[in-house]
């Protein structure tokens, strides 16, 4: 099989399974024990918060281990909004994030809470003027995703922070898609809070974590959604997953020493798919060329169906959509805000490639999907 549905998720890294073995076998203390056993399963809790806190810029006491990023969003998005209710009830969220970003803003509009959905710009881009004119008084949280998972498209997040922050609101942002591959840096880029999960880094699913700023002058208070023991600062209880958050800091650390290499790499690859499958007759890119993630290719192919073809590319793993809605026959609601119609919509194919890409793969993509999109369109010619 030929995988390039990184967006969804990446493959395990074996050295990052290495890392995690002992954690599965002999050494399965609980972290918090006092016994040597448990003292030891602390460290390796200790180290990888560290190698988190290396890879965001942030203190370890800082970032908080969770399930993955769809409960590090349900904590920080509600824990804000119980912590700052006697501030204000509104939230400014986009249109094109992730359903788990969505999903709790629309939950959070029945307990009170009121929430403004920015549209983009037909390239995906937000327009910063937007974000201004949305900004209230009562305004206490702007969340917006740092790399769009369907189309890469990257939010001029840095700058949205600064709005938010000028207006007295906090700035979130679903990293998911960015932690681990490109650089970042919370204290620069101004986040207050950030959301990623393991199993888009090369670690194991059912692991992720929340970047909580503690430093002045915005020390984020947080409600906690788990009860029941006080672990990782009372935000988040529950027996740790050793196993799991030794592996998310593996795969951290080998994020962080082979970032630039990777990205260049990976970036060409993307680029020599990308113009052989554009050399196709009625194709083009979705989504902001130049501000967009190096590994992701989202493009329309008229008069095709996006699960024909996928149906059709044997052997070949991509998607039409965000996995988290895989299940649904809803077009997709990021291509939909960029303008499209549903029949375009539907006819979108998204490629992202990763670490274990090689070119000698995407002959054989190009190639099935020129054959596939022939035979699509020729069917409907018939």
């Amino acid at each position: 099989m030929i995988y390039l549905d990184n967006n969804a998720t990446t493959r395990l890294d074996p050295r990052v399974l290495e890392a995690m073995m002992p954690f599965l076998t002999d050494e399965y203390a609980n972290a918090a024990s006092t016994h040597p056993f448990g003292l030891r399963a602390h460290e390796a809790v200790k180290l990888a918060r560290q190698q988190m806190a290396q890879l965001l810029g942030c203190e370890p006491q800082e970032f908080i281990f969770t399930s993955g990023a769809t409960e590090a969003i349900n904590l920080a998005m509600k824990g804000v909004a119980e912590s700052y209710s006697s501030r204000g009830r509104h939230i400014i969220t986009v249109q094109t994030e992730h359903s788990a970003v969505l999903d709790v803003c629309r939950f959070l509009e029945t307990q009170g809470c009121e929430v403004t959905y920015l549209a983009v710009q037909p390239d995906g881009l937000l327009d910063l003027a937007t974000v201004q004119q949305a900004l209230r008084p009562d305004t206490i949280l702007v969340s917006v995703m740092l790399v769009n998972n369907e189309t890469g498209v990257i939010q001029p997040i840095q700058e949205i922070a600064v709005l938010a922050h000028a207006a007295g609101a906090l700035f979130m942002t679903d990293a998911t898609q960015a932690v681990g591959k490109m650089p970042i840096d919370v204290e620069a880029l101004g986040i207050d809070l950030l959301t990623c999960s393991g199993h888009k880094l090369y670690g194991p699913k059912g692991v992720g974590g929340l970047y909580v700023r503690q430093r002045k002058p915005r020390r984020v208070k947080l409600a906690a959604l788990l009860h029941g023991g006080g672990h990782e600062r009372g935000w988040r209880s529950g027996t740790l997953n050793v196993p799991g958050i030794v592996g998310l800091g593996h795969a951290a650390e080998l994020c962080r020493q082979s970032m630039k290499e990777e990205a260049a790499r990976i970036g060409a690859l993307r680029n020599e798919l990308e113009a052989g499958l554009l050399a196709i007759p009625g194709t083009r890119v979705n989504g902001n060329r130049e501000h967009r993630f190096y590994n992701t290719t989202n493009i329309l192919f008229e008069g095709c169906d996006s699960d024909a073809m996928i149906m059709g590319l044997e052997g070949i793993a991509v998607s039409n959509g965000s996995a988290c809605t895989a299940a649904s026959v809803d077009p997709s609601h990021v291509l939909l805000s960029m303008g499209m119609d549903e029949t375009e919509a539907f006819s979108c194919l998204r490629f992202s490639l990763g670490r274990f890409n090689s070119p000698e793969m995407l002959v054989d993509v190009i190639d099935s999907a020129q054959d596939i999109i022939s035979r699509l369109r020729g069917y409907i010619l018939a």
